[in-house]
């Protein structure tokens, strides 16, 4: 093992509450993914759900255990839709869980979430459920002083090109100013790339949201040529099937097509079982454009915290790599030009603070 950890990794950096504090840009989570304990405890409870009383056994069900093996099936049991009675529920988990991403050092987040989730259990109108989500965040966010700006999620298995394309339209002519991208999201396998490029046809001809797509995380990489060639994707969620297709990283590297990459949520999922050799720490090195994200930390029981302590401890990352990955993320939001220029400047500053503050 080469021996950089020594000399460019001080202590601090493999210390929690200091790496807690480091300001992060994370632009692959998911807010569904994402909620406060208490209030979803208390929210289930006022809703009569069959949860335990007790809050530590209340933890335990919703989330994923923190020493278990990697489990596709029970990781995708754990996002439930059937917490909420009304809208002010909605309102009242967004908010709070918002909220708390100030705790993991968020400076700046692409947020993204799926109104089909929020909505469907009670029939709730989508468009309106997704100005009440985003009303929600915005409220929270600025109170915590963290930049937000939000990417809809169409999940594969749960609507067609058809639904998604009218969805679409929909929120598209909200005009929120702060909506800035579309996910793909979901079943990979049977659900592949090509069954949605009407869909996004219909996006890269409005030219009004940048895409990123889920692939290969659970598929091969000719889900991520696809989804870039076919799909126009600006950015891949996951993508560490490309770890096995030199060309495939070539290609992402000269045309800056950005990897949202997720080390907990990936050993999790059973995409990567060996949390210590996952791909991020190579791909980065060879200059493959990669990003540390959390995915989904509190199903997860892990915090975007974890994942940079463990990018630390497992690829040896110094501050220099660290801060370089989260400028990437700027350069890789799908921001305004002279947006980006301006979150660039102000995270550099909030580097240098930091950096003084634990003389790193």
């Amino acid at each position: 093992m080469r021996q950089a950890a020594a000399t460019h990794a001080p202590v601090a950096l493999t210390d929690a509450e200091t790496m807690r504090s480091f300001p992060k840009v994370e632009l692959h989570r998911h807010l569904e993914g994402t909620f406060a304990l208490p209030t979803l405890h208390r929210i289930a409870r006022r809703n009569g759900l069959a949860v335990p009383a007790d809050f530590s056994e209340f933890c335990a069900l919703v989330q994923f255990p923190a020493d278990s093996e990697p489990d596709f099936l029970r990781f995708l049991s754990l996002f439930r839709n059937d917490w909420y009675r009304s809208l002010e529920d909605v309102a009242q988990i967004v908010h709070d869980s918002v909220t708390e991403m100030r705790n993991d050092g968020l400076y700046y987040i692409e947020l993204r979430f799926s109104p089909e989730h929020f909505a469907l259990h009670n029939g709730f109108d989508r468009v309106e459920t997704t100005r009440l989500v985003i009303a929600a965040a915005d409220k929270a966010a600025d109170a915590a002083g963290i930049e937000i700006r939000y990417l809809i999620t169409f999940n594969r298995a749960k609507q067609n090109k058809d639904e998604m394309t009218a969805l679409y339209r929909a929120i598209r002519d909200i005009g929120h100013p702060r909506i800035v991208g579309v996910d793909l999201a979901g079943d990979e396998v049977s659900f592949p790339p090509e069954r949605f490029v009407d869909f996004f046809r219909a996006v890269n001809t409005d030219g009004v949201f940048r895409s990123t797509v889920h692939a290969g995380e659970v598929s091969p990489a000719s889900q991520i040529w696809s989804a870039v060639r076919d799909l126009g994707a600006s950015r891949i969620g996951h993508g560490v099937a490309c770890v096995s297709d030199p060309d495939l990283q070539h290609f992402l590297s000269e045309n800056d097509v950005v990897l949202e990459q997720c080390i907990t949520s990936n050993y999790q999922t059973g995409s990567w079982k060996d949390e210590r050799h996952h791909p991020i720490g190579a791909l980065y090195r060879s200059g493959v454009p990669v990003t540390i994200n959390s995915d989904d930390p509190t199903i997860q029981n892990a915090s975007l915290t974890d994942d940079y302590l463990k990018a630390v401890r497992f690829f040896d990352f110094t501050m220099d790599d660290l801060v370089a990955l989260n400028e990437r993320a700027i350069n890789a939001s799908f921001l305004t030009d002279s947006e980006r220029s301006s979150l660039l400047a102000g995270y550099r500053d909030a580097v240098r603070s930091f950096r003084l503050i634990h003389s790193l």
